[in-house]
């Protein structure tokens, strides 16, 4: 029988555990995962507006999952919009704790069109601006604003999972990475 990781994820949705899911599958092959979302606050408005913000969402939920649950990973992703010098884009930040350690990353960002980011400065969120304009019911569970505005190229389950395989390399090395 294999070895069990288990994971704790600072969210119930299934696309921010299914990324957490299949991250460690890929790094851990020979290890059974054990993945649970929870409820976990943010701390921060529900649609974060700036990438300090995005990123204290990420790092506020793994700290509240690790000091309510038992684990040997704590992932947490917090999805957030900036509007930056070439426009406004969409990213995710991940945190990852394990033992003592904190890994944080960041997704690729998604460019985003200026009536997007608008609706978003008027207090919507992505989810919900991305259901108006496509037609589509709750995307932010399925493949997000990334799928729609890729035509499925690409999507936000696959961003997570490589911003949390990339944000575990200092667990991967944690002898390279201390101060």
């Amino acid at each position: 029988m294999k070895d069990t990781i288990s994971i704790i994820v600072g969210s119930k949705n299934p696309v921010k555990v299914g990324a957490a899911q299949n991250a460690l599958a890929t790094l851990f092959p020979n290890k059974h995962i054990e993945c649970q979302g929870v409820d976990a606050p943010s701390f921060v408005a529900d649609q974060p507006m700036t990438e300090a913000e995005t990123r204290l969402g990420a790092i506020n939920r793994v700290k509240y999952c690790q000091e309510h649950y038992q684990a040997d990973y704590y992932i947490a992703m917090e999805g957030g919009v900036d509007l930056f010098e070439h426009g406004p884009a969409t990213f995710a930040y991940i945190a990852i704790a394990h033992k003592a350690q904190v890994s944080v990353g960041r997704g690729a960002q998604l460019p985003l069109p200026m009536s997007v980011y608008r609706a978003l400065t008027q207090g919507q969120e992505l989810g919900h601006v991305m259901d108006s304009m496509f037609n589509t019911v709750n995307i932010k569970q399925k493949g997000g604003a990334i799928a729609l505005l890729t035509e499925g190229h690409a999507t936000r389950q696959g961003n997570y999972t490589q911003a949390i395989i990339l944000a575990m390399a200092p667990m991967l090395h944690p002898q390279l990475y201390m101060n």
